[in-house]
């Protein structure tokens, strides 16, 4: 066996091929219907890294393929989450603060431990945190304000494995939860609504009253009359039949509010009035609102968007959705003009998989350029957020932008998935084979299970804190909260195994990429205060 090690080790992008794809199929194997998707890249990688060193063979990675690997994950998570990212933050301050708080918690127990029970080194213990929360520019800090990183990472290495085992354990509890989230999106349907009032409500003053995100696709006025679309200024009239799309709760409040439910059937009529689902494809019309692109179907068609599917999902067409790449939009309008709507949104399948080289290439360079600014730490010294925080910063802007004049600044989602899928991955075969050797190293000395025991306590801290507060105190449903951990963790295998267990839910990336900036803030700079103490 020894000569294949030594061809592996000659052969490092063979190596990390081959390592993905045995990895993925060892993913794949479920035990009492948990598996561990990608994160069993990086335990394989680590494994063969491990043997290797055993019998003398340097098994490695080069780093730049990790970090290809991981600046591709993060842009994408970013990019992918950026349209929400910001409306949540608001409302997540809370969980943001309870997170650096037990941060802090952590590490005045991992010092009150490690010195006072183990007699462990300060290089060691700041090492022994920075591995227990899986930071690699945690590390870095750590070792440099210790003096001492051949030490930090001794320890960074042993508590490193049980980092992403711990959180991983914690996200599944959370998801053993998943069931009972409130915060799942509810499906989209329509109802016919026979109209029983007489006062003459507009269509857009029920809409104000409700504060639903509902739509009335059609109105028909007489039981054989022409079927419309209304426009807010429409007055309902008795015995009108109206088409409402939402989701179920608000349709039902409509139905109350107008009149009754209707066995007519307008979306069956469809001699002048007829539906279509169509790609948006012309890249001139991304990072527009439903409301803009509304405004133009309207005036040249008599048409409008009734729903937006992203993905898997279906969401209602609110005025303020920012529509993207590849979104297949259900549009309503004149039978005879659906075919010239079509070609003016594009309807080519080439936008579900654009990966828009412009956006791409221009925000992966100010991502790195960001995480390679010095920022100065108070008291002397400086640090940098690191190629991964700087390019997840970039591309949760340029998902929020959608277009900067005529440059579109989001990806369609699925060239973000299959991006960050496959970044993900490089990344994980690259850090496990190097964690692979350097935890043999570890194991050979006598300290070993001191510093194992210390980092099973801090990641326990964290996620079993992470886990009550969240559930308890800010009733965060499980498929969010799986993110937040991985997040928090600021780890992408953690991730992996939560997108496997959830089918790539948007809630985990949200989650995730909620909490993952300043996760990573908050970890240099406790590491660089451990370390320096």
């Amino acid at each position: 066996m020894n000569s294949v090690l030594n061809y592996l080790a000659e052969q490092p992008i063979l190596t990390v091929f081959l390592i993905i794809g045995i990895g993925m199929a060892l993913g794949r194997i479920k035990v009492k219907g948990v598996s561990l998707g990608a994160a069993a890249v990086l335990f394989f990688a680590i494994a063969l890294a491990a043997w290797g060193n055993a019998v003398g063979v340097e098994i490695t990675i080069p780093h730049y393929i990790g970090t290809l690997g991981l600046v591709l994950f993060a842009f994408s998570i970013g990019n992918n989450a950026g349209g929400t990212f910001f409306k949540s933050l608001k409302q997540a301050t809370g969980p943001i603060i309870t997170m650096v708080v037990l941060f802090i918690v952590a590490a005045v127990a991992a010092y009150l431990v490690g010195s006072y029970v183990f007699d462990m080194d300060i290089a060691l213990i700041a090492g022994t945190f920075s591995g227990a929360v899986t930071n690699t520019p945690a590390l870095a800090a750590a070792g440099e304000s210790s003096g001492d990183p051949g030490t930090a990472t001794v320890g960074y290495a042993v508590a490193y494995l049980f980092g992403v085992i711990g959180m991983i354990i914690a996200a599944q509890m959370a998801l053993r939860k998943a069931h009972l989230d409130t915060d799942a999106p509810s499906p989209v349907t329509h109802q016919n609504v026979r109209v029983d009032r007489e006062d003459g409500p507009t269509v857009g003053g029920i809409m104000k009253s409700l504060g639903s995100a509902i739509e009335f696709s059609r109105i028909r006025r007489g039981e054989q009359g022409p079927i419309w679309i209304p426009s807010s200024s429409e007055v309902l009239q008795r015995g009108d039949l109206v088409t409402i799309v939402g989701e179920d709760a608000d349709v039902e409040q409509v139905v109350g509010e107008l009149g009754h439910r209707s066995s007519h059937s307008l979306r069956s009529d469809r001699r002048m009035l007829d539906f279509r689902r169509i790609t948006v494809s012309e890249p001139s019309l991304v990072g527009l609102t439903v409301r803009e692109l509304d405004e133009v179907l309207a005036e040249r068609w008599g048409a409008k968007i009734s729903r937006v599917r992203r993905a898997d999902q279906d969401m209602l067409a609110i005025p303020n959705l920012m529509v993207e790449m590849g979104d297949r939009v259900r549009v309503v309008g004149p039978t005879m003009k659906l075919k010239e709507i079509s070609k003016w949104l594009g309807d080519s399948s080439k936008g579900l998989t654009d990966i828009n080289p412009v956006a791409l290439g221009l925000g992966l360079a100010l991502g790195l350029f960001v995480g390679s600014i010095e920022i100065p730490m108070p008291g002397g010294g400086s640090f940098s957020l690191g190629g991964a925080a700087g390019v997840l910063l970039v591309g949760l802007v340029m998902g929020r932008l959608g277009r900067v004049g005529k440059v579109v600044t989001a990806l369609p989602n699925t060239a973000n998935l299959v991006m960050s899928e496959l970044g993900l991955l490089l990344f994980l075969a690259q850090a496990g084979c190097n964690a692979g050797g350097q935890i043999g190293l570890a194991f050979s000395g006598d300290a070993w299970w001191k510093i194992l025991l210390l980092g099973v306590l801090v990641t326990s801290i964290m996620g079993v804190g992470l886990y009550l507060t969240m559930r308890h105190i800010f009733h965060m449903g499980g498929t969010r909260l799986s993110g937040l951990l991985a997040g928090s963790q600021t780890q992408p295998a953690v991730l992996a195994f939560a997108n496997g267990r959830t089918g790539s839910d948007p809630r985990v990336a949200l989650g995730y990429a909620l909490v993952y900036p300043v996760a990573m803030i908050a970890k240099i700079l406790v590491a660089h205060f451990l370390g320096g103490m």
